[in-house]
């Protein structure tokens, strides 16, 4: 009967754990300055984004990744930051870099194929000096 319930509790433990589980970051370099990144990489990571957050540190965004290349499409759907999107094919080349309105469910959408897309506040890829063209290096496993 111990053996039953500790068997219950461990389970149980693992389950919170899993649950609260930390987003996966990375640090990318842009231009020379540093940028944290969370990794969206699931389909659900992906949907939600950055939905529903209040704030954003200027050093901070999102790398999403997609299994392929393909056209790439995103709205701000209850997001009320102010954000730029850069498009990268697969070797890390930006192919397009766009600025995006709070709560606009307009699409945003990749001029080409590509097979991550890079969220950051809006002006940060400016003040880098990002362009089209640019690489990024993304190490990803």
């Amino acid at each position: 009967m111990k053996r039953i319930k500790l068997l219950v509790v461990l389970i149980q433990v693992l389950f919170l754990l899993s649950c609260s589980k930390e987003p996966e970051k990375l640090i990318l370099s842009i231009n020379g300055r540093y940028l944290e990144v969370e990794v969206a990489r699931t389909e659900k990571e992906r949907e939600k984004g950055l939905m529903n957050r209040k704030s954003l540190g200027w050093n901070e965004g999102m790398l999403f990744i997609f299994d392929d290349d393909q056209y790439l499409s995103f709205w701000m759907k209850n997001t009320s930051i102010p954000l730029s999107i850069a498009f990268l094919d697969k070797n890390g080349i930006v192919t397009d870099i766009y600025s995006m309105k709070p709560f606009s469910l307009e699409p945003v959408v990749s001029s080409r194929k590509c097979r991550y897309a890079i969220e950051v506040n809006d002006g940060f890829f400016e003040e880098c000096g990002l362009k089209i063209g640019d690489r990024i290096e993304i190490n990803i496993q």
